[in-house]
C-alpha cells in the first residue's frame, strides 16, 4: 500500500495542461508510424487488411482467414461486411470525446488501429485500447512499437498511469500486456455487455516511475520481432 502524501504542485499543474480528448500527434518508429485516424480515407485499406482475404505487404503475405479469430472476438465490433460498416464503427470511436483513434501505418499502408481511450486528465491516467491489428501485421514488431510509442507519448505529456483493459478471456492480448512491461492488476467481473455477452475485464497497468525501466526493453523487444518477410 502507498502512503498517502501531497503530490509537488508541478504535477498538480498538468491537469490544466491536458484535454479531455488527447490531442491529435504524430508518432514515428522504426517500423511503424501512427497517424490520427481519418475515417473516410482509412477505412476501405483498414478493411482490406481485416476482412479475412489473402493480404501481402512489404514481403509478407497471408492466406485467408477467419477473421472473427484472428482480430474481432473481443473486440466492441467487427467482422465487417464491407469496409461501409467498418467505417461507421470506426466513426464512432473516433467521435468519443475523451478518445483519440490512430491509424498504425508499415510502409505507409494502414494495418490495424490504436487509441487513447477513457482519458482523465484530472487523475493525471489515460488508456491504451481498441487495438487491433491485420492478420498481416500479427507476430511482428508492430504492435510492441505501436505501444511503446504510446506509452512514451503519454508519460512525456505529463500523465502518470497508462492502463491496458482488455477481455479476461484474451490471452494474446494479457500476453502482450506483460510482454511490454504492464503490470496486472486483477479482473473486474461482469464489467460490460459486449457483443451482447458478459464481460469480465483484465486490468494491467505502467506508472511514470516504471517507463524508465522498461522504455529501452520494450523497443529492444519490437526491434527483435521485426517485420520478417515470408
Amino acid at each position: 500500500m502507498r502512503a498517502m502524501s501531497e503530490l509537488p504542485p508541478e504535477v498538480l499543474a498538468r491537469r490544466d495542461r491536458l484535454p479531455l480528448k488527447p490531442a491529435p500527434v504524430v508518432l514515428t518508429g522504426a517500423l511503424v508510424e501512427l497517424r490520427p485516424l481519418e475515417v473516410d480515407a482509412d477505412a476501405d485499406a483498414l478493411h482490406a487488411v481485416s476482412s479475412g482475404a489473402p493480404f501481402a505487404l512489404a514481403g509478407r503475405s497471408v492466406g485467408s482467414y477467419d477473421p472473427d479469430d484472428r482480430i474481432w472476438r473481443w473486440m466492441s465490433g467487427g467482422p465487417f461486411a464491407d469496409a461501409a460498416a467498418l467505417r461507421g464503427w470506426l466513426a464512432a470511436l473516433a467521435a468519443e470525446p475523451d478518445a483519440l483513434a490512430l491509424t498504425v501505418r508499415v510502409a505507409g499502408t494502414p494495418v490495424g488501429v490504436a487509441c487513447y481511450l477513457a482519458n482523465q486528465p484530472r487523475h493525471l491516467k489515460i488508456e491504451l485500447g481498441a487495438i487491433w491489428y491485420g492478420t498481416i501485421a500479427q507476430g511482428t514488431g508492430v504492435s510492441a512499437e505501436a505501444a511503446h510509442l504510446l506509452a512514451g507519448h503519454a508519460f512525456e505529456l505529463g500523465y502518470r498511469r497508462v492502463e491496458w483493459k482488455c477481455d479476461a478471456r484474451n490471452q494474446r492480448s494479457r500476453r502482450a500486456a506483460v510482454a511490454y512491461g504492464f503490470a496486472f492488476e486483477g479482473v473486474q467481473d461482469a464489467h460490460y455487455i459486449v457483443k451482447s455477452r458478459s464481460r469480465d475485464t483484465a486490468w494491467f497497468r505502467m506508472l511514470d516511475a516504471e517507463w524508465g525501466t522498461f522504455r529501452d526493453r520494450l523497443a529492444a523487444y519490437a526491434a527483435a520481432r521485426g517485420w520478417k518477410t515470408t
